[in-house]
């Protein structure tokens, strides 16, 4: 007797086998195989991770990729799938498919059989994280035993299938919910930034512009040629969130090293010229006390940096979701900048990934309850027009990102594209604010201090630039 066949005989042995349930497996498998219909009914409460089995796995992620490009899933069409991927004969190749299609009469109760696929899956991840909490609990690492319990709670909690049953809503309820919110729009003035229904930009005209700030579920494209600061204007906004608010912000800073996004921080902070930190022997006296002072305001703020480049929207997504469990609750994601993501499939078209990524940030938004900032490059072309403030049809390699967002803002330093002019025009950069889903549109005028890489209002009162002209002898207007 072999020590399988042994195992198979010893109740004990069997009692270790993760729950599963290989019948309810090949029932599903085998109603989406015979209707197309039926993956309405499975596709909002299955993943493919859910399946026991490998192939199964394979299979359904299979058809799951032919329903989600409206293309109907049967034997034939699945086998080719799984073809293009060089998977199909370790599935079983067309002989399996075959016997998964002919295993039920109908789809008829394919919801039950997903079900139970679903129910064996939680037990099989229960298990792994009752192990996890076992082995915690023998092995410490000295930590004190409330740690310990509050984060085998939040595991526990991670572990509950999420519901996938009535997710609609009444008019009668969601009128009653706005008129809540009218509400408490209408007392704002009494209410805590933590209380509000938006995040403040820091920049006060943007803010006006934006009806308060930035809303959870927004999906916030800020877009400009190179060298306009997009960048700094993003990080403007998030120190702001996360030092002025006290709310936990996530950076991917898929550009730039997290040494250099803390380099821009203190220079943006501490009022530090950028160029002086990287050469710190020419620093004097009063930049090491700007510095220092800049060190103690940003230490302890909660702003996080992931400076990992190439990320797909699965391990933008993942990242994104650990990170807010681990600060209990993001309130603002930037992405810096959405063309350096990768695709899930490296092999598809690159315009395809990126709307992969442009709908998925959306949607990482609605799931998070929270803005996200993605920054855009925008054809070069456009500095080729009188006029070099972009437009949303600029945005580079792909026109579903305008389509994705919900607000779109645009920059332009015209000294930049045009460096004889005037200095009047150093500090200067207009913002357009092209897009904004039942919100107004329209130019904002901004400061930008390229030395200490940040954004500012324009000052009141003064006015924007008009001459054009270089003014020999003219130093430039300090705005720090």
């Amino acid at each position: 007797m072999t020590r399988d066949e042994a195992d198979l005989m010893d109740p004990v042995a069997q009692l270790r086998i993760p729950p599963n349930s290989m019948q309810a497996e090949q029932s599903v498998l085998g109603g989406l195989l015979l209707s197309y219909e039926a993956w309405d009914r499975v596709g909002d409460l299955l993943t493919a991770d859910d399946f026991y089995r490998h192939e199964h796995r394979l299979i359904y992620a299979a058809i799951g990729a032919l329903a989600n490009a409206a293309r109907r899933p049967d034997v034939m069409t699945v086998y080719d799938q799984l073809e293009k991927i060089g998977k199909a004969e370790e599935v079983g190749g067309y002989a399996y498919l075959n016997e998964l299609a002919q295993y039920v009469a109908s789809a008829s109760n394919i919801r039950r059989y997903a079900e139970i696929v679903r129910e064996r899956a939680v037990l099989r991840k229960l298990i792994a994280t009752a192990d996890e909490i076992a082995a915690s609990a023998f092995n410490t690492d000295g930590k004190p035993v409330d740690a310990i319990v509050d984060t085998a709670v939040q595991k526990i909690m991670g572990v509950t299938p999420e519901s996938a049953g009535d997710e609609w809503e009444s008019m009668d309820s969601m009128i009653v919910q706005e008129l809540d919110m009218i509400q408490t729009r209408a007392d704002g003035a009494s209410l805590s930034d933590r209380e509000k229904d938006y995040v403040t930009t820091g920049l006060s005209d943007l803010d006006d512009m934006l009806d308060g700030g930035m809303r959870g579920g927004q999906l916030i494209i800020i877009g400009a040629r190179p060298g306009m600061g997009k960048s700094a204007i993003a990080d403007t906004i998030g120190i702001h969130v996360a030092m002025d608010l006290g709310f936990p912000v996530g950076k991917f800073s898929m550009e730039m090293q997290n040494r250099e996004g803390g380099q821009r921080a203190l220079a943006a902070i501490g009022r530090v010229p950028l160029h002086l930190l990287r050469l710190p022997e020419h620093m004097s006296d009063d930049h090491w006390t700007r510095l220092t002072e800049g060190v103690e305001r940003l230490r302890n703020i909660p702003f996080h940096s992931n400076e990992r480049g190439g990320l797909n929207i699965n391990q933008v997504r993942a990242n994104a979701r650990t990170l807010h469990r681990k600060v209990g609750g993001l309130r603002l994601l930037v992405v810096d900048y959405l063309q350096l993501m990768s695709g899930t499939d490296p092999r598809a078209p690159r315009t395809y990934q990126l709307e992969e990524a442009s709908r998925g940030l959306k949607s990482l938004a609605k799931e998070l309850g929270i803005p996200v900032i993605a920054l855009v490059q925008v054809l070069r072309g456009v500095e080729k027009e009188k006029d070099q403030m972009p437009k949303m049809s600029d945005i580079k390699d792909c026109g579903a990102i305008e389509q994705d967002a919900d607000v779109v803002l645009l920059l332009d330093r015209p000294i930049v594209s045009k460096p004889d002019l005037s200095s009047e025009w150093q500090y200067y950069a207009k913002g357009l604010l092209a897009k904004q889903r039942g919100g107004r549109t329209g130019y904002l005028n901004f400061t930008y201090v390229g030395e200490n890489t940040r954004f500012a209002d324009w000052p009141r009162g003064m006015q924007v630039p008009t001459n054009k002209t270089v003014t020999p002898g003219n130093g430039q207007r300090g705005m720090g």
